[in-house]
Parts: C-alpha cells; structure tokens; sequence
C-alpha cells in the first residue's frame, strides 16, 4: 500500500518498496519534459507489467505524450535497472476515473464522487464512498450515505489517506471532457503565442 507524506509539490501519497525506487527515477525525467508522475505501480498479471501514470502539468495526456514518455523513461530505467525480472512497460493517462493523489486533486474535483481508503481509522472506519465536499489545507470533507448514528459529513486527514480515486458518473465525463477541452484550447494559444513571437524574433534580426 502506498506511503501517505506531503511535501512541496502537493502530493500527498506516493509508492513504498520497489514502486517507490522507480518512481524516484523516472520523476525527474518528466518532470524536465513538462510532466508530473501521477502513480507507478509494478504488478505481476500476466508477467511483470510496470504501469507508469502520468499527465502534463495542464491534466492533458494523448498517445503521442505517452509514447513520448515511454521513450523518455525507458533508457533511465535500464540504466538504473530496478527491477531484476524482464517486464512490459505501459505509460497511461490517468484517465476519468483517476486516482486523487495530490492536494489540488481534491480541489479540482471537488463536488463529485470518491472512493477512499485510510492507513489509519477515521470515524471508526478505513473506507469511505461519497462527494468530495471540501478540500482544506489538512483535510477533505466528504459527504456520505452516512449509517444510523454517523454523522453525514466526515473529515479525512490527508496524511491519513492511503488511496483515492474518482467514481465514474456522467456528471464526471461532463466535467472531464469539459476541463480537458479548456486545456487543450489554452494549450493551443499558448503555442501559437510561441510560434508569433519566434516569427518575430526572427524578422527582427533580419531587419539588423
């Protein structure tokens, strides 16, 4: 199960044992190429298979930026070669139904529906299904289909979490195509703001 710490970039769970000496070597390779890791996970289902989940920092994620990554990543961890077993490498989007593994997850998707799992007891439980109400500095609030005797709303201890990820709803694939539809547009602005102002650039050395 994955460790559960904060530190400056807003994560807030990362990997244990061999997944976690992975991904300290591939992290620094996105992250020079303008990605974030959002989860690495080794699992012996037909074969060893090293998943790799990443996403730009805008949240977008296609088949050319994982192929772009696979190739990236793949001489780093031949070099270091973590793992003593031939393996199948598969880098992935973290799709709709994603895992929430950052503060700001949290707040991004804030109104829909999560499933997550403590290390540690909170309200008496580990599990807990419900809408992600509130995204504090220490702690979500969720809302649930609360027992006879509980209280509707809980507050889960970032520190506390172990995992979390996002129930798939139509509302979700809404919001999801919806936020990565702005992405990709702003994406696209932003390239073409770079391609006017190498353009510029270079009638303006021309001109000299």
């Amino acid at each position: 199960m994955a460790e559960s710490v904060t530190d400056g970039d807003d994560r807030i769970i990362r990997e244990s044992g061999i997944d976690a000496r992975i991904a300290m070597i591939v992290e620094p390779v996105l992250r020079g190429m303008g990605f974030r890791l959002v989860r690495v996970r080794l699992s012996g289902q037909n074969g060893l298979t090293l998943q790799i989940m990443a996403e730009r920092n805008d949240g977008t994620m296609t088949v050319e930026d994982c192929e772009e990554v696979s190739r990236a990543v793949s001489p780093a961890l031949d070099v270091d070669d973590p793992i003593e077993k031939a393996y199948h490498l598969e880098v992935s989007s973290p799709g709709i139904d994603r895992p929430l593994v950052r503060k700001s997850d949290f707040s991004t998707w804030a109104g829909h529906l999560v499933k997550m799992e403590t290390a540690t007891l909170v309200a008496e439980r580990k599990r807990f299904k419900g809408r992600i109400a509130e995204a504090g500095e220490d702690a979500v609030v969720i809302e649930r289909e609360a027992a006879y005797g509980e209280e509707p709303r809980v507050s889960v201890p970032y520190d506390a979490i172990a995992e979390a990820r996002l129930i798939l709803t139509d509302d979700l694939i809404r919001d999801a195509l919806s936020k990565d539809n702005r992405a990709r547009k702003e994406a696209k602005k932003h390239r073409g703001e770079m391609v006017e102002s190498a353009e510029a650039a270079d009638e303006t050395e021309i001109e000299s």
